[in-house]
Order: C-alpha cells, then structure tokens, then sequence
C-alpha cells in the first residue's frame, strides 16, 4: 500500500482501482496490547490523481480479536470502515474547509499503512462483550484471586472461623469458658 508520485501520475485524470488483502495484526498488537489478533485487512476502493492531490476512498473489512471485558475470552469484532483520504501533492494549496483527511507526500512517496492502521485503532470500542456466557473455569481465576457465588463466598467465610491456629489453641479454649 505503498506508491510514489511518479506512479500515481499513471492513473492521473482517471481512478486507479484498489483491491488488496493487508496483514496488520503485529503492528497493530504492538501499538496497542489489548488487540490480540486479526484477520487479514481487505482493502478495497479507489485512488483519484489529479495536479495537486490524490483522493483514495477506501473501505477496510476484516476483524480484531479482541478481549471480552466481563470474561477476558477472546471475542472476534467486525470492523467495517469507509474513509476518504487526501494527499496534497502541492501543500500550500488546500481548502481547511474540507471534511477529508488531508495528509503531505513524505519524500515522494505516499504509505496508506499508517493511515490504515490508525483508522483501525479508532475502530476499537471501550468494552467489547461475548455473546455467550463462558462455564469455562480457566478464566473464572487468577493470580491470588477467583470469582465465586455468594454462596461458596459465605461457605468459605464460615470455614475460615472455625479453623483455630494451634498456637493460639489454648487461649481459643480460655475464652470458651469465659463465655460459659
């Protein structure tokens, strides 16, 4: 998804077709740790050339795998992006006013990864939820702490009054007969 100026100018006055699988799943990980995976990027639209810009209206599909926020299991999320992106081959002369995108040539050379890649990272929700209730008990416990019932939470309280530290034994039985 990388082109330069001189090859761009090929397709000047008439759109250049696009329609392209991209692997993203690594740089978006290391961007941000809570995507787990990804699948292949399809990459579709169009690149229209003229004088002083090129316009790509792109539309990205594919899926982020991301955590479930109650239950940590993997959940697979739909991305369905439509953007349009310009790139100003003579930067002074622009309109602010507009609502697209407008990004400089870098070297004569003209990278839709980063581009793609930040579109895909504003994709991804706050909270993302499983559809189905999870029984797996691998992810109802951690490091030093497990989610239980109300039930077994009380079963285990009353469990923990009634063990008495040997060392503290006699002092336990003082303060039965005390209470007699």
């Amino acid at each position: 998804m990388k082109w330069t100026v001189i090859q761009l100018q090929k397709f000047r006055n008439n759109a250049m077709k696009i329609d392209d699988y991209i692997e993203v799943a690594a740089d978006l990980r290391q961007r941000d740790p809570e995507i787990r995976g990804a699948s292949p990027i399809h990459v579709t639209g169009k690149a229209d050339i003229d004088s002083q810009k090129v316009t790509f209206h792109l539309h990205l599909t594919g899926t982020l795998i991301l955590p479930c926020s109650r239950t940590l299991a993997d959940v697979e999320y739909p991305i369905n992006i439509r953007s349009i992106e310009t790139f100003m081959l003579k930067p002074l002369e622009y309109d602010l006013e507009e609502l697209e995108e407008i990004h400089d040539v870098q070297g004569g050379i003209i990278d839709l990864m980063p581009i793609i890649q930040e579109l895909l990272l504003l994709e991804v929700p706050m909270q993302v939820y499983c559809e189905a209730e999870i029984t797996d008990p691998a992810l109802q416990t951690g490091k030093d702490w497990e989610v239980m019932t109300e039930e077994q939470f009380e079963l285990e309280q009353q469990q923990q009054k009634k063990k008495v530290d040997p060392r503290l034994a006699g002092l336990a039985e003082l303060l039965k007969s005390d209470e007699e």
